[in-house]
Parts: C-alpha cells; sequence; structure tokens
C-alpha cells in the first residue's frame, strides 16, 4: 500500500476508483511497478472518502460503479473540492459509445480509457496527463514569481518616489535637516544641513553626523542615540554646539519619527536631527506659530526670537519691553508648548515650523 511519508519521492498518486477487483489490482500493480502512488477505492461512497482524506495527484475513476457513479463522484468532487480543479480526472468504462464520451467531457473529465484497459496506453494517458498539470502549475509558479516580483519593485519604486519627494521638500526648510536610520547613518541631509555640518562648526558629516571635538563628539553620540531609541515622537533632545570665535553656540535638536513601516526593502528613516543656527533668521511666519500653538502675537514675536538665539535682554531691547514682560511671556510659552526649558522651547517652535512647511508644501503639490 502506499505510504503517505513516501509521496514526495513517488512520480505522483493516482487514485484509482474501480470495482472490479482483479482489474483494480492489475490497474495498481501496474501502477506502482511505474513509480506512482497509489490510493485504491472500490465504489462511489469510497472513492469520495479518500479523496475528502488526500489530495491524489490524477483520479482513474470507473463509470458504472456501486454507490455514487463515476459522473457522480466527477460532479461531487468540482463542487466540493475546487482546489482539485486542475488534478486530471481519467474514466475507466467498458463502454465505447460516443454519447458516453461525450457526458463525461461536459462534465468536466479530461481522458478516458476503455476496458479491457491497454496497461502501456494507461501508463502513457497518467504521464501525459501529469506533464501536463505541472507544466501548468510550472508556469502559474513563475507568473506569481513574476507578479509578485513586479509588485515589489512598484512597492520600491513608490516608496522610493514618496522619499524623493520629501526630501526635496525638506530643502526648501530652513533648518538644517538629517534624516537617520535606525543605526543612526543618515539617509538624508538637506541643504542647510549640509551648509551647517562643517569643519567651521566643528562637525562633519559623512554616513554619519560627528563632532571634530572630543568631548562635544560622545555628547553628539549620546544625543543621537537617545532620540533612536525613544518611543514617542515628543520626545526632544537638544544640544548646544560651541563655535569658535564670537560665534553663538549651533543648536542641535533630536527627536524619534515614531512611524515605522512594513516595507522592508527601503531604508527607514527612525530619527530627524535639526541644526540651527543663531546667526541666521528663521524666516518662519510669525503667524503660522501663532496659529501652531495657540499664540498671541507678542508670545510668537519672542518665541521666533529665541529660535534665532536671542537672549532674555537682546529680545526686550528689540520689542522695547522690559525683561521681566519677556520673562513673563517665556512663562506662557512654556505652557502653551508643554515644555520646560528653553532648549527644549525653541526644538518645538523648530519642528512646529518645519511641520507647517512641509504640510504647506504638500498642498501646493496636490
Amino acid at each position: 500500500m502506499w505510504n503517505p511519508a513516501d509521496h514526495d519521492t513517488q512520480l505522483g498518486v493516482i487514485l484509482c476508483a474501480e470495482d472490479q477487483d482483479s482489474l483494480r489490482t492489475d490497474i495498481c500493480d501496474e501502477l506502482r511497478e511505474a513509480g506512482y502512488g497509489v490510493l485504491e477505492a472500490t465504489n462511489g461512497d469510497e472513492t469520495l472518502r479518500q479523496i475528502h482524506a488526500a489530495t491524489p495527484d490524477l483520479i482513474l475513476c470507473d463509470i458504472n460503479m456501486p454507490g455514487p457513479n463515476g459522473y457522480e463522484v466527477l460532479a461531487e468532487i468540482r463542487r466540493q473540492r475546487p482546489d482539485l480543479a486542475d488534478t486530471p480526472f481519467v474514466f475507466l468504462t467498458a463502454l465505447s459509445d460516443a454519447r458516453e464520451v461525450v457526458e463525461g467531457k461536459r462534465l468536466g473529465a479530461d481522458d478516458y480509457l476503455v476496458k479491457p484497459v491497454d496497461f502501456d496506453l494507461l501508463l502513457a494517458t497518467v504521464e501525459a496527463r501529469l506533464r501536463q498539470v505541472r507544466r501548468m502549475r510550472d508556469k502559474a509558479a513563475r507568473e506569481v514569481s513574476e507578479l509578485r516580483s513586479a509588485m515589489a519593485q512598484l512597492r520600491r519604486q513608490a516608496s522610493s518616489r514618496a522619499f524623493d519627494s520629501a526630501t526635496r521638500a525638506l530643502d526648501l526648510v530652513a533648518p538644517g535637516m538629517l534624516l537617520l536610520d535606525v543605526r543612526g547613518r543618515v539617509l538624508f541631509a538637506n541643504r542647510a544641513a549640509r551648509a551647517l555640518a562643517c569643519a567651521d562648526n566643528g562637525l562633519q558629516l559623512s554616513d554619519t553626523l560627528a563632532s571634530t571635538h572630543p568631548a562635544r563628539a560622545q555628547q553628539l553620540r549620546h544625543t543621537i542615540r537617545l532620540a533612536l531609541a525613544a518611543d514617542s515622537e515628543q520626545e526632544v533632545h537638544c544640544l548646544r554646539l560651541p563655535r569658535q570665535g564670537e560665534r553663538r553656540d549651533l543648536l542641535l535638536i533630536a527627536c524619534s519619527l515614531g512611524a515605522e513601516s512594513d516595507d522592508l526593502t527601503m531604508p527607514q528613516p527612525t530619527a530627524v536631527v535639526m541644526l540651527a543656527d543663531p546667526e541666521q533668521r528663521t524666516h518662519m511666519p510669525q503667524e503660522v506659530i501663532a496659529h501652531l500653538f495657540g499664540l498671541t502675537p507678542t508670545e510668537a514675536r519672542i518665541a521666533l526670537a529665541l529660535a534665532e538665539g536671542l537672549r532674555t535682554e537682546q529680545i526686550a531691547t528689540r520689542m522695547g519691553i522690559t525683561s521681566t514682560t519677556v520673562a513673563f511671556h517665556l512663562r506662557n510659552l512654556f505652557q502653551k508648548t508643554s515644555t520646560h526649558r528653553q532648549a527644549e522651547l525653541i526644538a518645538v517652535i523648530l519642528t512646529g515650523a518645519m511641520t507647517a512647511a512641509l504640510e504647506q508644501k504638500a498642498v501646493g503639490d496636490r
């Protein structure tokens, strides 16, 4: 008897449904000798039980047998086992009437063999039908593989276009911006970031962002690691990078992007690093900042002045108010932006302005 464990070593598994014991035995012996695994059934009910319990590669079925006849068995298979739609079904019949053959073909039979069975013709028919199925399945497998490959390519192209579009938009943003992958490698740096990450500012930009000063290099690595490990986009990490001469410190802000993607074919931005130069005006619309955080016009002006790197007394002088008044508005700013330190406040202001700029760019592209 056929052992299911040997299925992979067989040429195929044939179900032979025939009520004549001697003929069934002869057919099964021929099939086994040729290397096929064999399942046997003696009537229609047993045939259906075998089919529901196993998945033969080809079915040889007598038309006139006890219980459901061959036509009824074929109809039941087509109804109950759509997964066997490409499994060859070959009728065994003692009838050579053309009408019987036509009926079998109409029901979906693939071939028929007339009794007494010519065993050479039997083996040739079985081999030809199984070879045809293998060709069909191989073709289907190639088509599925090509479809998957094409879909993956489309997803890569779409992801690449989306990434390119986003990074082009980032070139329009005033602060220097770098997108980092999960290992801290630089995926993208906008024009402002490339200009700021230079030797004059004590920075070096290659595959990673690094400081040329040993002590600050360690602080920079630590700040970036914190951003990469952060679970929330609200967690902002700030670092001031002293520069030579009388220039004010360069401000570095790092935070997680939070979102993850299932697309493993594209490098995924995990964190963003922003570089702000207090020596350069940020050119952020006051109305945008006021709208983003619900600020009064005075609070918005103070927030933008902080983003420029001005100190409290410098802001008071510019605006013609006292330092005490500036401090009062600062408390309101901390409350409205849910921050506690000036560095965090500046980070939030810059991040908000960046988001607004990107959203405005996206609307304009539609």
